[in-house]
């Protein structure tokens, strides 16, 4: 692994203990270093560095939200009044936890969130409770997923 202006370069091997931890995060570090051909302590010792470098960021368990009843995926837009409302209006979104993820954006609106609901009828609470209330948002868009059909992460 080569730090070249602030851009992490990552050989074969590294690219390889990433992609098994991809697949499989639980994937034992003996399994890995067996299937590459180096020792375990090979590999513990790469995924520090790795880990170190902040290429790696952790690992997480995925949760599968329908199996918990929540089956409604929506993007929202948010116009906000002003510019300077986006600092206020993310901390009244962070307190709303359906929303998952919320991005700064150019473009038509200022924010764009992702939210996770029960039905359409716990969207259109959320929307018009919650989020529309919040001061600062001028008015919302929101486009309703009916299915994702990619998932991925970055190829290595």
């Amino acid at each position: 692994m080569k730090n070249i202006n602030n851009t992490i370069t990552i050989d074969g091997i590294d690219k390889e203990i990433i992609r098994s931890l991809m697949t499989n995060a639980r994937t034992p570090i003996l399994e890995i270093a067996k299937k590459i051909g180096v020792s375990g302590a090979a590999i513990h010792q790469r995924l520090r560095k790795l880990e170190n470098s902040e290429l790696i960021e952790g690992s997480k368990i995925i949760i599968n939200p329908k199996v918990l009843g929540h089956k409604t995926m929506a993007f929202i837009g948010i116009y906000l009044e002003k510019a300077g409302d986006n600092a206020s209006v993310v901390r009244e979104l962070k307190n709303i936890p359906e929303v998952l993820e919320c991005h700064y954006t150019t473009g038509n609106w200022s924010i764009l969130t992702k939210i996770l609901c029960v039905d359409n009828e716990n969207l259109m609470q959320i929307l018009n409770k919650k989020i529309q209330t919040i001061n600062g948002v001028s008015r919302t868009e929101t486009y309703i997923s009916l299915d994702q059909q990619i998932d991925r992460q970055i190829a290595i």
